[in-house]
């Protein structure tokens, strides 16, 4: 990556500007025009992306954010929770310490990730070494990406081969905990009609946390082919190897906030709170222009998980009773699964004189083989799968044996007390149809729908039980996007979504579950894009999402009640170039909820739904050399349980950075984080798990290309 001056800072901007990407443009003014590649105005990355048809962003009825190779880069993100952080409408939540864990407009997600438009649904920390891009849309989004999305989804888009350009790009940084890794992104030129990639990093893991360690691997050669002039191929294997330890973080007290006291004791065991992950992901995707109004897209990609992870965490603290005592509860999990994704899609773009359609329609078939088992904790002194100890730092605990509060030996077995088995197999087949209809040159319609059919077969192995199901839904979607000016749209949309009972992870279709429909979500939506300069622009939105859940009724099991609830909110992101030498990113949210059952409304407001969330990230140019970069980013309380007697307290964090170019290739940097050095609590998984942040750090890194 070459930084150069001024001028490489302003192209740099306008990468930033919501969207970046490579695009294909076709039908401009009832002409066709060659494959371009434009910055800052389509969202769209080698034809492989969220939205799959090359719609300028001004265009699309929905709240989205895009962040930028660059912008991962010069604001020193680590995490796709680093990203989240600086994203207005979306928030994070622990992830039990093993796995993103996003909060899109108030719900929480596990599974709704995407790599190059194939879903990624396996529960581990994602890298961005190799990205391009991270795209999140925001709202139900089931027409492109079927069951979940129920508050929005996020795509990573790779790097793909360049043809007919050599070039290397490093990356190496340590920051002041010790966490080092280096990373290398390599072009190989390969002739006129090829072209190789290979994106590589390692990461050695360490936080202000005790015994926190581990390191992650990831290496992904690509290949691209220029078959003809009207077909491409890419190919792409990645290799992904991780293990870390895992920190649940601390209880809350009697006020329903995280003890501070506490926020140096770590409540694990140093040997068995540990995650391992291998994975190997093959994707391929060929492009083919059939005419001059209708393109081809197929992909196929097949995922290979193996994952482990084991701990304990705090499950109980009774602050008055027992202010020096907590009770610890565990389990060791495994997860194998296997994906094999095959989609297609075609674009069609129809002049029909007054009035223009680009018409997208595809299909999508998924095969998932996932076997998944947990055993919980067995302590000999309780024969439970709870035990209390003192707490000390560090914990009288290690490897399983320990000491508990009565000053007993205790020792754990994570081989008596199996918690349940499932071998899950899930066939899903999916058709959809979309239309963009161009009324006139200020007004767009957007209308579409999918129609899935999902069927798991669970075997419950401790139960010796197989059961089957199948759900089927239309999801429909619909836009409309006013134009009073070239540079401002005016929009709104309704879209649905759907999550079968078996959840995100297939474990729950056994039992009254098997009886329930799916959930189903939409979303009401109306914004506003206003590009106020070529390199700044300016979006807002305003939005109810619903949520419909039948459970089974109280007082008759053989029907149901359809319990609704909503959430509202509004959201704003000014992003771009304020003046020659400034780039701003600013977001701010505002949402509100309250949770709703059988009786109606309950007073209580939904987990993990802070009121108001602001950042703010400026980059200034002070020479063609150097820049400084100065952020923040605010959180108002939020509640951890759904009885709102847990607190995540709210906090301000300050970011800075500096960096200076050595040469027109080689740049240094440095990131501080937590600038003023506040103890705060970013997220949380439960009542006594709150996520402790990291104080004061820096990270200094350097970057060169060849």
């Amino acid at each position: 990556m070459k930084y150069r001056n001024s001028l490489r800072l302003s192209a740099f901007s306008a990468l930033s500007l919501i969207t970046t990407a490579p695009a294909v443009l076709a039908q401009a003014g009832g002409e066709t025009v060659e494959e371009i590649v434009v910055r800052g105005q389509v969202l769209y990355s080698d034809r492989i992306n969220a939205l799959r048809t090359p719609t300028p962003i001004i265009d699309v009825p929905q709240s989205l954010s895009i962040i930028t190779a660059e912008q991962i880069t010069q604001q020193g993100f680590t995490s796709i929770g680093d990203i989240i952080n600086y994203t207005p409408g979306v928030n994070t939540s622990q992830g039990e310490g093993h796995r993103d864990a996003v909060v899109f407009r108030g719900v929480r997600s596990t599974a709704d990730f995407f790599i190059d438009g194939a879903r990624d649904d396996v529960q581990y920390y994602r890298p961005l070494y190799n990205l391009e891009q991270v795209e999140i849309l925001r709202g139900p989004n089931a027409l492109l990406f079927g069951r979940g999305g129920t508050g929005g989804i996020l795509n990573r888009v790779t790097k793909k081969g360049v043809i007919g350009e050599s070039f290397t790009n490093y990356q190496a940084g340590m920051n002041s905990f010790g966490e080092h890794s280096v990373q290398v992104d390599h072009n190989f030129n390969a002739g006129s009609n090829s072209a190789f990639r290979i994106n590589a990093f390692y990461e050695g893991l360490e936080n202000h946390r005790d015994f926190f360690e581990g390191d992650r691997l990831g290496i992904n050669p690509t290949a691209r082919f220029q078959l003809g002039s009207a077909t491409t191929l890419d190919l792409s294997y990645e290799y992904a190897d991780h293990e870390r330890f895992i920190d649940r973080g601390i209880p809350t007290g009697s006020d329903g906030r995280p003890v501070e006291a506490f926020e140096n004791v770590v409540f694990g065991d140093p040997e068995l709170n540990m995650n391992e992950l291998q994975a190997h992901l093959f994707r391929a995707n060929l492009q083919h222009e059939f005419a001059d109004n209708l393109k081809g897209n197929f992909n196929a990609f097949y995922g290979d998980y193996d994952k482990l992870y084991e701990n304990f965490y705090v499950s109980s603290y009774n602050q008055a009773a027992t202010p020096l005592e907590v009770t610890l509860d565990g389990y060791i999990d495994t997860t194998r699964r296997d994906n094999l994704i095959l989609s297609s899609n075609f674009i069609w773009e129809v002049d029909g004189g007054m009035v223009n359609h680009t018409i997208i329609a595809g299909g999508e078939y998924i095969d998932t083989s996932s076997d998944q088992d947990r055993y919980n904790s067995f302590w000999d002194t309780t024969a439970d799968d709870n035990e209390t100890f003192a707490i000390t730092r560090p914990l009288v605990l290690n490897g399983g044996v320990g000491v508990n509060a009565s000053g007993a030996t205790t020792r754990n077995d994570y081989s008596r007390d199996i918690n349940d088995d499932t071998r899950v197999s899930i066939d899903v087949g999916s058709l959809y149809v979309q239309d963009e209809i161009e009324i006139s040159e200020r007004l767009d319609l957007i209308v579409g729908a999918r129609y899935d059919s999902f069927d798991i077969d669970v075997l419950d192995v401790v139960a010796n039980e197989r059961r089957s199901r199948r759900d089927s839904a239309v999801t429909p979607r619909a836009g409309l996007v006013f134009k009073p000016m070239g540079n401002v749209s005016l929009y709104a949309s309704y879209s649905e979504s759907f999550l079968p009972r078996s959840g995100e992870q297939f474990a729950n279709i056994n039992g009254s579950n098997n009886q329930l429909d799916p959930d189903t979500f939409s979303n009401r939506e109306a914004g506003v894009k206003w590009d106020l300069s070529r390199g700044l622009s300016l979006t807002a939105a305003v939005f109810e999402i619903e949520q419909s859940s039948p459970q089974v009724a109280d007082n008759n099991p053989e029907t149901l009640d359809v319990i609704d609830s909503e959430i509202t909110g509004f959201e704003a992101q000014l992003q771009g170039q304020l003046t020659g030498n400034w780039y701003i990113a600013a977001g701010y949210s505002k949402l509100d909820g309250e949770q709703v059952d059988r009786s109606g409304p309950t007073g209580l407001r939904p987990i993990e739904l802070p009121e108001q969330m602001f950042s703010l990230w400026n980059t200034l140019q002070l020479t063609p050399e150097l820049g400084l970069g100065l952020g923040l980013t605010h959180q108002d309380d939020s509640y951890i349980n759904n009885g709102n007697t847990a607190i995540l307290p709210s906090y301000t964090r300050l970011d800075a950075a500096a960096f200076y170019d050595l040469s027109a290739r080689t740049r240094i940097q440095l990131n501080i984080e937590n600038a003023s050095d506040e103890l705060y609590f970013p997220n949380a998984h439960s009542t006594h798990q709150a996520t402790v942040g990291r104080p004061l750090n820096a990270r200094i890194t350097i970057s060169s290309s060849f």
